[in-house]
């Protein structure tokens, strides 16, 4: 089960290497008075990471609150 995880991971990682390489023209982003201009294989790779990383907390906060309600319910 670990290697098929492994290689899902793999897989996804190398198509958004794949996706971030074919995008390198610079655009102009706008968000209410927020003015930026990059590359949009930049802009790719932080979405990607900031994904990744509110993943990876809500999964840990998930876990947290599971075993806290396991904790309760053994008293």
């Amino acid at each position: 089960m670990m290697n098929i995880k492994l290689a899902l991971i793999l897989a996804l990682a190398s198509l958004a290497v794949i996706l971030t390489a074919q995008n390198i023209a610079t655009i102009e982003i706008e968000f209410l008075f927020w003015r930026a201009s990059m590359p949009v294989a930049l802009l790719i790779f932080f979405t990607l990471m900031f994904g990744f990383v509110f993943g990876w907390f809500l999964h840990s906060y998930l876990i947290y609150r599971k075993a806290k309600r396991e904790l309760v319910y053994l008293r």
